[in-house]
């Protein structure tokens, strides 16, 4: 690709990721319930991670209702809904991995893809997400995402979200090609605003 084409695909100009993105199997469903502001964002990681997983889902958050796409995805498949929220009520992903080996539950885990500022007033202004049971992670290394300022540490980008899921439930190969594309995509970006390809 040459320095003055921009991939229209991948949005990066000086190194195409297209080939990189990995192309994962596993059968977890997750599905991002997307700030509008998030469509606008060059950071935003939700894209290359439902662009790596089958069964990975963008929906763009409504205040008042459920997006009428996520409402079919959970009758068609017959998923239950757990919102990755950590609050006092939240349980652990793990116990939800136990459960489903012992009932006939599919679990859809609805991630807020946006800022943590942004998360937390999704959840606190829709009602509707209330019904539903939430979910936190316990993850066992920091955030390595370095793209945006004045973000609460402890809290990971939706992309290292995706991956603390797909490791929780056993698919630990998917984590780790998730995790190694991820690395590349942060050195990539950096790279590419600067203008110029990444040195190897």
């Amino acid at each position: 690709m040459s320095n003055q084409q921009t991939c229209a695909s991948c949005g990066f100009t000086h190194q195409c990721l297209c080939a990189r993105i990995p192309r994962l199997i596993s059968n977890a469903y997750i599905a991002l319930l997307t700030h509008e502001n998030e469509l606008h964002r060059d950071t935003n990681t939700g894209k290359w991670l439902q662009a790596s997983l089958a069964h990975c889902s963008i929906h763009i958050w409504q205040r008042k209702s459920m997006p009428i796409s996520l409402n079919e995805l959970i009758e068609r498949e017959q998923l239950t809904p757990f919102l990755l929220f950590p609050d006092e009520e939240s349980i652990t992903v793990e116990s939800i991995t136990e459960a489903k080996n012992s009932t006939n539950i599919k679990p859809l885990f609805v991630v807020l893809d946006a800022t943590w500022q942004e998360a937390k007033k999704m959840a606190r202004k829709s009602h509707w997400l209330a019904d539903w049971p939430k979910v936190s992670l316990e993850p066992k290394n920091t955030s390595q995402y370095t793209l945006r300022r004045n973000q609460d540490s402890g809290h990971l980008c939706t992309l290292e979200v995706g991956s603390e899921i797909l490791a929780v439930l056993g698919h630990s190969e998917d984590a780790q090609q998730l995790n190694a594309f991820f690395d590349y995509y942060l050195k990539a970006y950096q790279a590419d605003k600067s203008g110029h390809q990444l040195r190897k």
